[in-house]
């Protein structure tokens, strides 16, 4: 029956222990499971409970960064030089836009922006890294700032808040000094990975103090924890931790000298420098044209970045710090106290024709008809270029190099800037290093008159000018410190200052070349000394006339009151036709020291002049500008900072160019620019 080789049917206890055995394995299998959920639901709920509540808070509760108030910067008296302001402001964030060509066209409609702006916006969105805030506008009114709000749910990445943005009241007139600000860059941020720079809102110093001083400045951020539903919108306040306001930076800044002298300069291109002889103080540090910092802080357009970038005179750039001229005729006094110091007898006397030889060729004077006999008083004072000449040929220029150091040509001084230009005083080692050539007798010629290699800043020449108005090592400052200084003393007898103070003075006061820069007030006198000096040839401009880069500088330094002297410092006009064109306005920024009304009365009557304050001129410049640009403006760089790169690299390669060749002769323009000589056939 069971034949052929098959097997008999299971019985049935055999099936039973075939499913005893599977319900055990599986039932075994089905425990371990259970433990192992058990285990895990056990671990999350104890060993991770921590991580998932913070994780589920955070779901349910959002913290955003509040951007701290900046610290203040401060004039000496307290005023602030830079502020910070309550305002509505939007940003976007791109990575955050769902349609940003939508988004660009309802924030524009909303705030009224033009096809320039909504550009200009386009271009800041495009070149931004996804996840760093955007400018889209500030100082907005509360009513578009609402408008905004109430379309936040179709405006995913748009970022309406209510915040401080910085303010600077006097606007061009602390540029260069200030500085600006602005939201940090990619490259800053990943140099910084700090959250604060990539919140909205917040902007770090860009250039000048503002920049010197970020950590001080900054401040730290509060915080805001809101209840928000999954959707993120907000249900509740939950908490909220105030910033702290950055640090107030006091400077030795006059605030109201500094807006005056950079108003005073006028429709010229140069810079004011006044400094405290006592104590070193900058009191004021104008350049001008300048730009807006508040614009730059806006975040700049392609119109005004165009207007700025096309100007001659070069409104970007700090001309105290980084303009490099010749110094002409203002280092006759320093020449002046090298010849002393040497043992010259201030009594002996060459005659002036009209020109001196040297070697082959012949060096002429300012004045072609000659002074006479010269001593070194009137040298100073009539600026004899033949009296200097002669004797410099005497002593050398070793002596005349280390008293120019001494005085603080070549100097980069300590101060809390970003960069300084130094410029050169230049000697037979100098020469030698630079371009493996002899000193020449002509190089100390063109030299001992402010021409030929020797270069300066106007910071130096007005620490120069306070120095030898003091006799003392005087260092500028910048950061206000109310503790009393005492600078120490040059080995210079009081003779030999009191003489050069003296020819100093008569340069303005008595039979000089600046009479027309003596103080209307009765009681004071200043002392200075005019210089001219030449940036092209003979042959290209008279210096005085033509196109405006061919004329010459003109440079005057000065201090007060002559006999006590308080006040020093220097005026340097880039191509102003000569030294007349500075020496007024030094009268008016020390008449406004002395007496600000009196100063006010001068001002106010060029103004009317000129078209208005420079803040007024440059917004005119700027309506008249874009009305002629229209679209053909390219749009500025994608940071800031290329801008004042290049204008740096600028005015360095400008200062490596002498603008006297090695083989040539100065020509030392008219310095009497009251009474100019007649030019006489060769």
């Amino acid at each position: 029956m069971f034949g052929n080789g098959s097997q008999p049917p299971p019985s049935s206890t055999s099936l039973k222990n075939t499913y005893d055995r599977r319900s055990f394995v599986m039932g075994t299998i089905g425990a371990g499971v259970g433990m192992l959920l058990a285990g895990r639901m056990a671990y999350l709920a104890i060993a991770e409970n921590e991580k998932y509540e913070t994780e589920s808070e955070s779901n349910r509760v959002n913290l955003t960064l509040i951007p701290p108030r900046r610290g203040w910067l401060l004039d000496r008296d307290g005023a602030p030089l830079a502020s910070n302001r309550a305002d509505f402001r939007v940003d976007v964030i791109p990575e955050r836009m769902s349609d940003k060509e939508r988004t660009i066209a309802v924030l524009g409609e909303v705030l009224g922006m033009d096809a320039t702006a909504l550009q200009d916006l386009t271009d800041k969105i495009d070149k931004a890294r996804g996840f760093q805030p955007v400018e889209v506008g500030a100082g907005l009114a509360y009513e578009q700032f609402a408008a905004i709000s109430v379309r936040l749910p179709d405006l995913p990445g748009v970022v309406p808040q209510r915040g401080f943005s910085r303010f600077y009241p006097t606007g061009p007139s602390v540029g260069h000094l200030i500085g600006y600000v602005g939201p940090a860059s990619a490259e800053e941020y990943e140099q910084d990975r700090n959250p604060l720079l990539i919140t909205p809102g917040y902007k770090i110093g860009k250039d000048g103090l503002e920049k010197q001083f970020e950590q001080q400045l900054r401040g730290v951020p509060g915080a805001r924890r809101v209840e928000v539903t999954a959707s993120g919108r907000i249900v509740r306040d939950l908490e909220t931790r105030d910033d702290v306001q950055g640090e107030a930076v006091q400077l030795t800044i006059d605030g109201p000298l500094q807006d005056y002298a950079a108003r005073r300069i006028g429709l010229e291109s140069g810079s004011v420098v006044v400094m405290d002889c006592d104590t070193g103080d900058l009191l004021c540090m104008a350049s001008m044209p300048s730009f807006d910092p508040n614009s730059f802080s806006d975040g700049i357009g392609r119109i005004e970045y165009g207007m700025l970038r096309d100007d001659e005179r070069v409104p970007l750039r700090n001309k105290v710090l980084k303009g490099l001229y010749p110094p002409g005729s203002t280092v006759k006094p320093m020449v002046s106290m090298a010849f002393l110091k040497e043992g010259l007898d201030p009594e002996e006397t060459v005659f002036c024709g009209g020109g001196l030889r040297v070697g082959n060729r012949v060096f002429g004077c300012w004045n072609r008809r000659g002074h006479g006999t010269v001593d070194m008083a009137k040298g100073i004072y009539q600026s004899c270029d033949v009296y200097f000449y002669h004797f410099a040929q005497r002593i050398g220029m070793d002596p005349i190099a280390l008293m120019a150091r001494r005085m603080g040509m070549g100097m980069e001084f300590p101060l809390p800037v970003v960069s300084q230009f130094y410029g050169t005083v230049p000697d037979p080692a100098w020469k030698q290093e630079k371009y493996g050539r002899d000193w020449a007798t002509f190089d100390t010629v063109n030299a001992t008159i402010g021409q030929g290699y020797m270069l300066s800043s106007p910071l130096q020449l007005a620490v120069m000018s306070a120095r030898l108005a003091t006799g003392r090592d005087v260092l500028p400052q910048l950061l206000l410190d109310k503790t009393s200084k005492r600078y120490p003393s040059f080995d210079f007898s009081n003779e030999h200052l009191n003489y050069i103070r003296q020819a100093m003075s008569d340069v303005v006061n008595g039979p000089g070349t600046a009479g027309r820069g003596r103080l209307p007030l009765p009681d004071i006198l200043m002392a200075g000394k005019t210089g001219t000096a030449q940036v092209v040839s003979l042959n290209v401009s008279d210096g005085r006339s033509g196109p405006w880069k061919y004329r010459d500088h003109g440079l005057f330094i000065f201090f007060a009151p002559f006999d006590k002297p308080k006040y020093a410092g220097a005026v340097v006009i880039e191509h102003g036709g000569g030294s007349g064109a500075a020496y007024p306005i030094a009268r008016d920024v020390m008449t406004f020291l002395f007496d600000p009304q009196k100063g006010l009365e001068a001002l106010d009557a060029l103004e009317r002049q000129w078209g208005g304050t420079a803040q007024e001129r440059l917004e005119h410049k700027y309506a008249a500008y874009a009305a002629e640009a229209g679209e053909i403006i390219r749009p500025p760089p994608r940071r800031d900072e290329e801008i004042f790169d290049r204008v740096d690299a600028e005015a360095r390669a400008a200062a490596l160019q002498p603008v006297t060749e090695a083989t040539d002769a100065a020509v030392n323009r008219s310095e009497n620019e009251d009474n100019p000589p007649v030019e006489t056939a060769p």
